[in-house]
């Protein structure tokens, strides 16, 4: 996971810092879920409506609810 993870930040980077933004960088750390095909339509939904929705919610803030609910255990200093 780590390999494929790095080489879409890298991949990404240099689109983002060649095509859009000059000063771009990914955070160092990175999170993998799995979903199941039947949640796809529900995921791409989300995926849609994720800019706006983070308007409201923090995406840190969405990610600790997602670990607390399925009881994950998580440092804070990885939100910092």
């Amino acid at each position: 996971m780590s390999d494929v993870v790095r080489e879409i930040k890298r991949a990404s980077s240099v689109w983002v810092s060649r095509e859009k933004n000059r000063g771009f960088s990914w955070q160092a750390g990175y999170g993998a879920f799995s979903v199941s095909r039947w949640e796809l339509d529900a995921l791409r939904t989300y995926i849609a409506g994720q800019e706006e929705h983070h308007h409201a919610v923090s995406s840190a803030d969405e990610l600790r609810a997602l670990l607390l609910e399925h009881g994950v255990e998580y440092e804070e200093k990885y939100f910092e």
